[in-house]
């Protein structure tokens, strides 16, 4: 919870100082940039999800060994798939923007912003899947002391830098991107040198075998429908984030710092998440499917009299907090936070429930929820809030398709209450049934599942 928060802090602070430097246009077009960031920044999460899974399980089952082989395959795995996004994130970065807003002093803030901060998108990488490795062998200290080392070196590099403090030239949104390419680059260094220390219930080992196709299968086969979840609630966000384009550059701006905001009051449930994870894979691991399910539930109950606290005094002083990031349209930045706040019970419960899921490596209706959700929900009402006659064109097969009734906001707020209660629903459904344990037993994790 600690590390959830402090990287939550991180984002908050990009935004305020981003606000306070350059108002509502460099708002919108961090959030933007932010995005496309995000695509490398959920499949590292899927990654890593898949190595908290598979760690966790072998600790249990007693195989330190092949747990420690395991990060490595989630290390080259990373490598693999974060290079190729920063390449074309670099390259493309206007263009890539600009399909999201036809503001050019929008469009050229969030490119600025995408082409700095891509570059680190390899270290974020490896620091995510470290950190999720050591919490599958129930270590959740060492990646907290490290977070709380990096993340606020992040926050004041984007101070001196944003605002041009002290000897530091003063580079706005650049700065904010420099921050976090710095600070993602230091978490990566710290850990694989933690990780090649050998003190710690895992350990990357630099020699010996690099490949084991079957750990590499598993942490594949949980981490896919994951990456799935990820990769479809961020794609299913760019045509919502158009229809808020549409909306007005003051309505991206509103939604960017409602989201930061109430984040803060669904931290904790990152850290319940990693723990259901753990505590369910090491008890799956070890035979206990009844310890197991006790902690799946446990945790859904602690998250939500957590969570529900904070989101009401979040609720209470939405106005003062909104006046903070140097916004000009603060009523509708208000009522935003406040639309959040009451989506932080669904949230809670999604992602906690996900977590227990993911422990036990069954993935994939935490992906059918964002299915749901983001397409069935979110962006079918979000697209009743378009000018009545708008349409849009898809030249490659020649169809236009009419959209919007003219419904403004309502129906963006409304879009999001449906879609993270979609997904409380059906993860917790899910988990309701008993099914993923039936998916714990088949998934082939034993010594010999690697033989060739």
């Amino acid at each position: 919870m600690v590390t959830g928060g402090l990287r939550v802090c991180v984002r908050l602070a990009d935004f305020l100082m981003v606000g306070i430097a350059l108002g509502d246009a460099a708002l919108a077009g961090l959030e933007l940039g932010f995005q496309y960031y995000f695509v490398g920044f959920g499949l590292s999460l899927a990654v890593s999800a898949g190595t908290i899974s598979v760690v966790s399980r072998l600790q249990g089952a007693d195989e330190p060994e092949r747990a420690n082989l395991a990060v490595k395959q989630a290390f080259w795995l990373g490598l693999a798939l974060s290079v190729p996004l920063t390449v074309g994130s670099v390259l493309y970065a206007g263009p890539l923007v600009g399909l999201l807003s036809d503001d050019p002093t929008v469009v050229d803030y969030g490119a600025t912003y995408l082409s700095i901060v891509m570059l680190s998108m390899a270290p974020r990488f490896w620091s995510v899947t470290a950190a999720r490795a050591l919490a599958g062998s129930a270590d959740t200290r060492t990646p907290m002391y490290v977070r709380a080392v990096t993340l606020p070196t992040n926050i004041g590099l984007n101070a001196v830098l944003v605002f041009g403090w002290g000897p530091f030239p003063e580079l706005g949104i650049a700065g904010a991107a420099v921050g976090t390419a710095v600070a993602n680059t230091l978490a990566a260094t710290v850990f694989v040198v933690l990780l090649v220390s050998g003190r710690y219930a895992v350990t990357l080992r630099l020699g010996g075998r690099q490949l084991d196709p079957g750990l590499l299968r598993e942490i594949v086969r949980v981490g896919l429908p994951l990456s799935g979840v990820r990769l479809l609630r961020t794609f299913g966000r760019f045509p919502f984030l158009f229809v808020l384009g549409v909306l007005g550059t003051a309505a991206v701006a509103a939604y960017a710092v409602g989201r930061r905001v109430v984040l803060l009051a669904m931290m904790p449930a990152w850290g319940y998440s990693t723990a259901a994870s753990t505590l369910v894979g090491q008890h799956l691991g070890a035979g206990d499917e009844e310890t197991a399910t006790d902690y799946g539930w446990q945790t859904v109950r602690l998250a939500l009299a957590t969570q529900l606290l904070v989101a009401a005094v979040i609720v209470v002083f939405a106005r003062p907090v909104a006046q903070a990031f140097g916004t000009d349209h603060v009523d509708v930045t208000v009522t935003f936070i406040r639309v959040f706040g009451l989506i932080v019970a669904g949230a809670s419960v999604a992602r906690t429930v996900r977590g227990s899921l993911r422990g036990a490596g069954d993935t994939k209706w935490p992906f059918y929820g964002n299915v749901v959700g983001t397409f069935l929900f979110r962006l079918p009402i979000a697209s009743l809030a378009l000018p009545v006659g708008f349409v849009v064109s898809l030249p490659v097969v020649d169809v236009t398709i009419p959209l919007g009734l003219g419904l403004g906001l309502p129906a963006i707020y409304a879009a999001i209450a449906a879609d993270f209660y979609t997904r409380a629903a059906v993860n917790v459904g899910r988990f309701w049934t008993g099914a993923w344990k039936r998916v714990a037993r088949t998934a082939e994790l034993g010594a010999d599942s690697d033989a060739d």
